[in-house]
């Protein structure tokens, strides 16, 4: 069933975009990520505009994140005191990161900053991810325990000054850093498509030093309303988003992130982790590679 894209002006084959939500979904279930890490990558590769890619899939990642922070809270695994502040920081970040994307598009380079930004992060977060998972796996149980009672916020976080009491994470940190986390959130997702789960996830547990418990649901709470800020203001400024693919990769991804949130109570986390450490780096690895080869048609879509 082929389905015609107004704004990348392209028809693509509906039942495949479908399944690529799907999937998405079902990692922002698991992980607390949004999925457009992932999403953008493969919007690319399917020949997808990378500009129309990225804006699109933050439209996607904000229907795969509601249906993930209903999940989580009904088992009470958001904190939405350090939502709040992650939110705040991300609006900020998305106006800034909206500057930098128009910026970018002006000079034309913004498809290859795109793809060596991926390249970058994909490719860092999938290597450290993929060795913590390996090292857990193969520890015993007892040095697993005693590394995860060691667990505390970053020494630089303690330096901060206005501590508040996050009672739900367990912490009593400034939030100033929380807020300049999700700065660097919403840059991310203005940027590239992503909700930045891939990122704030480690970072609420190795800086932060969140409890484990509500970091995923917390996580999705600040994806949901930086996606909604990065997608209008996508609408307002580079007008980028192309409602049909958004909405084609809604149908699946609402499903897969409430099937994500049922696997992720009954599968071993390191084993996941390392799952999604592989897809991560696989996709990193494709993205180097298509930054290298000479593309079959030496042309940019910008859209008017």
């Amino acid at each position: 069933m082929d389905v015609y894209l107004p704004i990348a002006n392209l028809a693509v084959n509906g039942l495949v975009i479908v399944l690529l939500g799907v999937g998405t979904g079902i990692l922002s279930g698991i992980f607390g990520v949004g999925g457009g890490f992932l999403t953008t990558p493969l919007l690319i590769f399917y020949g997808v505009p990378p500009t129309v890619a990225a804006a699109s899939a933050a439209t996607q990642v904000t229907g795969a994140s509601v249906s993930g922070v209903f999940a989580h809270s009904r088992r009470n695994g958001v904190d939405y005191q350090m939502g709040g502040v992650l939110v705040a920081g991300g609006v900020v970040g998305a106006l800034l990161g909206a500057g930098l994307f128009n910026l970018l598009t002006a000079l034309g380079q913004i498809d290859t900053v795109i793809s060596i930004l991926y390249v970058a992060l994909l490719g860092t977060v999938g290597s450290l991810m993929g060795r913590e998972s390996l090292q857990a796996l193969l520890r015993k149980e007892d040095a697993a325990k005693k590394r995860a009672a060691k667990r505390r916020h970053h020494p630089l976080v303690s330096s901060l000054p206005m501590r508040w009491r996050f009672y739900r994470s367990g912490l009593y940190i400034s939030p100033l850093a929380p807020l300049l986390l999700g700065v660097v959130i919403g840059i991310l997702t203005m940027l590239m498509g992503v909700g930045g789960g891939f990122i704030l996830v480690p970072a609420m547990l190795y800086i932060l030093g969140m409890s484990a418990s509500v970091v995923v649901g917390t996580s999705l709470f600040n994806i949901l309303f930086v996606t909604m800020a990065a997608t209008m203001m996508h609408a307002l400024t580079t007008k980028a988003v192309d409602i049909v693919l958004a909405g084609v990769l809604l149908l699946g991804s609402v499903v897969g992130a409430q099937l994500g949130a049922k696997i992720a109570v009954s599968v071993k986390p390191e084993l996941l982790r390392l799952m999604l450490a592989l897809i991560v780096l696989a996709v990193a690895l494709r993205m180097a590679f298509g930054l290298g080869v000479q593309p079959d048609e030496i042309y940019s879509v910008v859209p008017l």
